[in-house]
């Protein structure tokens, strides 16, 4: 018995590159002002200054890894105030189900990274090869001087805009002057290098090579907006019982009627049927960089850039229809205008319980993210009793236990602090490397000092379990003061 082998199905298509074609509108303009601001913030930031005194860079916004703080201009967050970045992230995803609940996924279509830094490599791409006619040509001729000298200066710019992006993300996280300096003169740290690398690396490819395709498989909020949204979400859609059927021209009435009464004189059924205002131009298709058509209905690729509508709304002011065969809508339109319904107001689509309930959550975190800022003292310390041993029992029978207090300086200068203790009863503190209890901290930073607390052979602390205490900080310069509550540990009886 004979045996053929079947070759195995190809169960991955190639990708078809996608050239949108070039479209103006209120949308895309509403794009342009975004991208140019969001990326003027992201390459401008670094070089903003702020005077932190002696023993900081004077850097506006700076992630200091090393000594784990975070800076925002007046704003420092601490090791110890972490939950504030938490906060923060927190308000991130809460305002991005709030806007996906209310507006679809207007994320994705203005203002993500991805969407960003994909637009102005396109318009790169524009610039340098031509519109979208222009892009395939050049795709499907042979390799020439031409085609190379095109290609080279294209990768060449994208190049220069991922160096930027991947140069401007590490000044983030130390000084930006110093760093760019020795970025220049191969003095700066091998991880500084390496992340510029990876970051240019990266905004090369997405942006550049994989485009549509990170959006697609790569990112997982395609899959999950679905859960924030329902009928009352506002998103693009075609209005299809406008629209169809489509059809390259209008026919008129007189048309219509001459050619059903040629039909019925000839023994055809008699139905006249009149086309759409959808032109079926392909315009919507054409500028889309998901390469999808929006007519055939809701899909996971959208990214809500409604360039597809400023397609459209161009293309219907040519033939004198009205705008709005392609727009923002809900399901809820649809169904209303499908019978003849007065249509819902906007506002009762984005203020409803979904949104105000996020709208609320947000504003709750946000609310106590600010009053926690502001009060939040400006001496804080952490005490730490050290167990091993539990007391000491010097030579004269004195008792003794040991604190590790860090205290915190959040000042640009040096601080003296004064330790003290407050208990019922009779106990003496000494400060190691100083008797007087007097600590100098350096300026913004922290300092572990050794505290000893000691009761004598006969007192009432040394001869008891457990003594409460209390270890009091004061800032020499500012009189502020902080307390620890703790505990002092003498024989057991």
């Amino acid at each position: 018995m004979s045996t053929t082998e079947e070759t195995p199905p190809n169960l991955y298509a190639a990708r078809e590159p996608i050239f949108p074609k070039r479209v103006s509108g209120r949308f895309r303009n509403l794009k342009w002002l975004i991208m140019l601001v969001t990326l003027g913030i992201y390459y401008i930031t670094p070089w903003f200054r702020w005077d932190r005194g002696p023993a900081l860079p004077d850097q506006a916004v700076l992630v200091d890894l090393a000594n784990r703080r975070f800076f925002f201009f007046f704003i420092e967050i601490w090791p110890h105030e972490f939950y504030f970045v938490a906060g923060l992230l927190i308000m991130a995803g809460l305002g991005l189900f709030l806007f996906t609940s209310a507006l679809g996924r207007v994320w994705c279509g203005y203002t993500c990274p991805q969407t960003v830094w994909t637009d102005l490599f396109i318009l790169v791409e524009r610039w340098i090869e031509g519109d979208r006619n222009a892009r395939i040509r050049l795709l499907r001729q042979k390799w020439d001087f031409r085609k190379a000298r095109l290609r080279v200066t294209k990768w060449a710019v994208w190049m220069l805009i991922a160096v930027a992006t991947g140069g401007a993300w590490v000044f983030y996280f130390t000084d930006a002057p110093t760093l760019l300096r020795d970025l220049f003169t191969f003095n700066a740290h091998p991880a500084a290098y390496t992340t510029v690398a990876l970051l240019t690396a990266t905004t090369f490819v997405f942006g550049g090579l994989m485009r549509e395709q990170v959006c697609i498989y790569a990112c997982p909020w395609p899959r999950i907006q679905a859960a924030m949204m329902d009928e009352d979400t506002i998103t693009v859609a075609y209005r299809d019982w406008r629209g169809e059927p489509r059809g390259k021209h209008r026919k008129s009435h007189a048309k219509v009627a001459a050619e059903t009464h040629t039909a019925t004189a000839e023994g055809q059924a008699s139905v006249a049927v009149d086309v759409g205002d959808c032109i079926d131009c392909n315009a919507c298709v054409n500028v889309c960089p998901m390469g999808i058509d929006i007519r055939d209905g809701q899909q996971l690729e959208c990214i809500t850039c409604a360039l597809c509508i400023d397609a459209c709304d161009e293309i219907m002011d040519k033939i004198g229809k009205p705008r709005g065969l392609i727009a923002y809508m809900a399901l809820t339109d649809e169904q209303h205008e499908r019978s003849g319904e007065e249509k819902i107001p906007i506002w009762q689509h984005i203020f409803r319980v979904r949104t105000i309930m996020y709208t609320v959550l947000w504003a709750a975190v946000g609310v106590g993210l600010v009053v926690g800022l502001f009060i939040r003292p400006d001496l804080s310390i952490t005490v730490a009793p050290v167990r091993n041993p539990v007391y000491v029992t010097m030579s004269d029978g004195t008792i003794r236990n040991t604190y590790d207090v860090r205290l915190r300086n959040k000042y640009g200068e040096d601080r003296p602090y004064q330790i003290t203790i407050t208990s019922d009863a009779v106990l003496l503190v000494e400060a190691e490397g100083s008797e007087s209890g007097l600590v100098t901290v350096p300026a913004d930073s922290t300092k572990l000092q050794r505290v000893y607390v000691m009761a004598p052979q006969n007192s009432v602390a040394a001869n008891s379990a457990v003594t409460d205490l209390e270890i009091w900080v004061e800032d020499t310069v500012s009189g502020e003061r902080a307390v620890k509550d703790t505990v002092f540990n003498g024989r057991e009886n």
